[in-house]
């Protein structure tokens, strides 16, 4: 196993939790301002997309270092 497959792995995981913890705090939010359901919305998938696109990246450079 090299350090290629260990970042790629490292990457994956990070996002996983980082999108996983965005998806319970904005039903914690919706939950307690449902009148905010839009804006909430719009934020989680901003921002999920940013998460990913961290990742790949992070994965893709664990390649070529």
């Amino acid at each position: 196993m090299n350090l290629a497959t260990i970042g790629a792995g490292l990457a994956a995981i990070g996002a996983g939790l980082g999108i996983g913890l965005i998806g319970s705090k904005a039903a914690e939010g919706i939950a307690r301002q449902p009148e905010a359901t839009g804006d909430i919305r719009g934020i989680v998938i901003l921002t999920a997309a940013l998460i990913e696109g961290a990742a790949l990246v992070a994965m893709v450079l664990s390649f070529f270092v």
